[in-house]
């Protein structure tokens, strides 16, 4: 974001916080917190490009407040982060969230910088579209960056919740650079990513959600027009990349059904753009074994399937796939929890493994590991191929105050 936006908004930030500091009638509550992270991740294998390291120590500090007022009925949110990393690239800030939220009745209404999650699967965050990816910090696409918006939320007794979203800027996709793991043989550089519209990132963008539940069905349906969060891949014959952000319209739909220990879920979408028209889905089943033996523990059975019409030009690489996996939690005083599963391509040898894990140690610290396997990638998967010798092992220790 460029740097006169970003005085702009910290200005409002702290002209909401004087305005809720000034007004003595109200009574104000403030909350500070703060994690800083030691992290650790070791690629297996040599290296597939000339410049990509194996070794990655990084530091990352992740500050947050909150400030609210008037019975917690409006409220100030902020969190940010800061990551230091041998690539330069995934050294990088920051604002998650900044933004000013009031609650009245029926409707809810925030304003700034917000993250924003929908969706039901695991394995595949279909219709997640309203904030962009910070896809050098995780591999699985669950991290993302702030998202300047205008947030309104209506709720219903009869007909549901109503959410209207005003975005007007989008934000580029960082890739790893020279030094980094989990890139494209030919390093994208994110200035170099031009835009479909002419308005360039400064297209105003609209979504709009509407959700409900009947029963056991839980059911969402979501449409977005604007700058596509995915930058649209294309490939030359000499493997040369052009790359760019498409205007699109997409409507997603989610189901979750929830059935004694059964959970069915599904995620679909429809993007049409003028390059690219496409269905994609996701749907599975989760049943949990729960309180196994009286001791708390409860161990989840995940499968689920994955498709998508655009083949190998899929940006997750995810097109004709199956995912299994299990969620183990012990439900322990350290919040002990793990995460496995694997990846088969239907159509090719390509399997993806994972692991992650995560532990509280004392009452102020936590421990997580991630482990990620690609193996026997198809040299036809055109995304997944450039990450094929990318198999790594990371640990993080955190610190809480």
């Amino acid at each position: 974001m460029k740097h006169n936006n970003l005085v702009l908004i910290l200005l409002t930030f702290f002209s909401l916080a004087l305005y809720a500091q000034s007004d003595k009638k109200k009574k104000v509550n403030h909350d500070f917190e703060l994690e800083l992270e030691a992290e650790y991740r070791y690629f297996f294998n040599d290296a597939q490009f000339p410049g990509q390291e194996s070794h990655f120590p990084a530091l990352a500090i992740k500050p947050g407040y909150s400030i609210d007022w008037n019975k917690g009925k409006e409220q100030i949110n902020f969190s940010g982060f800061l990551r230091l990393d041998r690539d330069e690239e995934r050294t990088h800030w920051d604002i998650r969230e900044l933004y000013y939220q009031k609650a009245k009745g029926s409707w809810e209404l925030n304003v700034g910088l917000k993250k924003v999650y929908w969706g039901v699967i695991e394995s595949n965050h279909l219709v997640d579209i309203i904030n962009q990816t910070d896809a050098v910090e995780t591999f699985d696409g669950e991290e993302k960056l702030g998202q300047p918006m205008v947030q309104f939320n209506w709720i219903t007794n009869n007909l549901g919740t109503f959410d209207f979203f005003y975005l007007p800027y989008h934000r580029k996709r960082t890739f790893s650079g020279v030094d980094g793991r989990l890139r494209f043989g030919t390093v994208i550089d994110k200035d170099d990513l031009n835009y479909e519209s002419g308005a360039e990132e400064w297209r105003q963008d609209f979504a709009v959600r509407w959700k409900h539940y009947f029963g056991i069905f839980d059911v969402a349906l979501s449409h977005f027009y604007g700058n596509g969060r995915e930058p649209l891949f294309l490939f030359d014959n000499q493997g040369n990349i052009n790359a760019f952000y498409p205007v699109i319209n997409q409507t997603g739909l989610e189901i979750q059904v929830t059935h004694d220990a059964f959970l069915w879920k599904l995620e679909s979408i429809y993007r049409d753009a003028k390059a690219q028209h496409f269905l994609a889905l996701a749907a599975g089943l989760e049943y949990t074994f729960s309180n196994i033996d009286g001791n708390g523990l409860d161990i989840g059975v995940l499968g689920e399937y994955l498709y998508d019409e655009r083949d190998e030009l899929a940006l997750s690489g995810l097109q004709n796939d199956v995912f299994f996996g299990s969620r183990i939690a012990f439900n322990d005083t350290q919040d002990t929890s793990i995460l496995i599963g694997g990846i088969l391509d239907l159509d090719a040898s390509s399997k993806i493994l994972s692991l992650e894990a995560s532990r509280r140690i004392g009452s102020s610290w936590k421990a997580e590991v991630e482990a990620r396997v690609f193996n026997t990638i198809d040299e036809e998967e055109l995304i997944l191929s450039n990450f094929k010798e990318d198999s790594f092992f990371r640990l993080s220790i955190s610190k809480f105050f």
